[in-house]
C-alpha cells in the first residue's frame, strides 16, 4: 500500500471518529451522578413516638437539623418522595430514598415500603410509599395522604430534543400480588404485580387568562422493569417525537397524562395548579418542559410491591 493510500485511511479513520464521537454527546443532568446528598435529621413527636430520623434529599452535601421545610438547595433539580409532614401538629417524617454505594461513588436506593404511624387512642394506620426521585420539587409540609400529585411541583424548564435518556440501574424485583394501603382503610392485596419505572417526558406547556395550565406532548421516553437483574450501567431509553400511538414499541402506559393522574405545577400566579396533557404535539415542535422520575412502583399512588427496589444513577441526556 502506497503512503499516500495510508494517509487517506487514517484520515478516513479518524474522520468517522470525530463524526461518532459529534453524534453521541451525553450531557450529565446537574447531581445526576447521586454522590451528593442532603441529610435532614428530624425528630417526630412524642406522641407516635418520638425517634430522631434522617430523611436524604439530592443536592450539595451538609446535614440540616430540625423540623423544616425543604426547598431544593444548591441548584438541584431533583425532588423526591422523601417529606417531612405535620398532620394536626404531629410531626412524621417519610424515607424510601436513599444514599448507596455505586463503585468508587453513591447512587440513589428507591425502595417500596410500609409507613406505620401509631399513636394510642389518635392514629393507627399503615400507608405505602414508593420510593421515588423526579425533577422538581416537594411541597412540605405534608398535611394529609390525600391528593398526593397535588404536593408535587412536577417538571423543570427545558427547550432541547435529546435522543436518549442514559443512566445505569439495579433491580431486585419480589413477586407475587400488591398492597394496597392509604392510611384510611385496611391494608389488602391488589391482583397483579407491580414494576419499578423510569420516564422522561418532554411537554409544551402555556397559561390561559384564568391561569389554567396546559400542555402539548412532545416526546416520550417510557420503560418499566420486572425482573431483578444486577447493574446495568449506560442504559439508554429512547425519546420519540410527536404522536408515537402507532410506534411499534408504543406501550399502553406511554400514553397522555391527564384527568386525574395529571401532574401539578405553579402557574404564574404561584398557585400550585393541574397540567393536564391535551393533545399529542408536531414531531418538530419545541419543548418548554422536561419531566423525568424514577420509581419502585409504576401503579397508582399507595400501591405497590413491598420490598421492590431499583437503584438508579448517572442519569444523563444523549444528543
Amino acid at each position: 500500500m502506497t503512503i499516500m493510500k495510508k494517509l487517506i485511511l487514517i484520515a478516513v479513520a479518524f474522520g468517522l471518529t470525530t463524526l461518532a464521537t459529534h453524534a453521541q454527546k451525553v450531557v450529565p443532568i446537574k447531581y445526576g451522578n447521586m454522590d451528593q446528598w442532603i441529610t435532614r435529621v428530624i425528630k417526630e413527636s412524642g406522641v407516635i413516638g418520638g425517634q430522631t430520623k434522617n430523611v436524604y434529599e439530592i443536592g450539595p452535601t451538609q446535614t440540616i437539623n430540625g423540623a423544616k421545610a425543604y426547598t431544593n438547595l444548591g441548584g438541584s433539580p431533583w425532588g423526591s418522595s422523601n417529606v417531612y409532614a405535620k398532620v394536626m401538629g404531629v410531626v412524621k417524617t417519610s424515607n424510601a430514598v436513599y444514599p448507596d454505594a455505586h463503585g468508587s461513588g453513591k447512587c440513589a436506593k428507591l425502595t417500596t415500603t410500609l409507613e406505620h404511624v401509631k399513636a394510642v387512642g389518635i392514629i393507627n394506620m399503615d400507608v405505602l410509599v414508593s420510593g421515588s426521585i423526579f425533577l422538581g420539587k416537594m411541597i412540605e409540609p405534608l398535611s394529609s395522604t390525600k391528593n398526593p400529585y397535588s404536593k408535587m411541583e412536577m417538571g423543570i424548564p427545558y427547550t432541547q430534543r435529546p435522543k436518549f435518556l442514559q443512566f445505569d440501574y439495579k433491580l431486585n424485583a419480589p413477586t407475587g400480588n400488591r398492597t394496597q394501603s392509604t392510611g384510611f382503610s385496611a391494608k389488602k392485596t391488589v391482583a397483579g404485580r407491580d414494576y419499578a419505572e423510569v420516564f422522561i417526558i418532554l411537554q409544551r406547556r402555556w397559561e390561559d387568562s384564568k391561569g389554567n395550565l396546559h400542555a402539548a406532548r412532545v416526546g416520550t421516553g417510557r420503560q418499566r422493569f420486572g425482573n431483578s437483574t444486577n447493574w446495568v450501567n449506560g442504559h439508554r431509553i429512547p425519546i420519540w417525537y410527536g404522536d408515537i400511538t402507532n410506534h411499534a414499541g408504543y406501550q399502553s402506559y406511554m400514553g397522555l397524562i391527564n384527568g386525574e393522574k395529571s401532574y401539578y405545577a405553579r402557574n404564574s400566579k404561584g398557585k400550585m395548579v393541574k397540567c393536564p396533557e391535551e393533545k399529542w404535539d408536531d414531531a418538530n415542535a419545541q419543548p418548554t418542559h422536561m419531566l423525568l422520575m424514577a420509581s419502585s412502583g409504576c401503579g397508582t399512588a399507595y400501591i405497590g410491591t413491598i420490598g421492590m427496589t431499583l437503584w438508579v444513577d448517572n442519569f444523563a441526556l444523549v444528543f
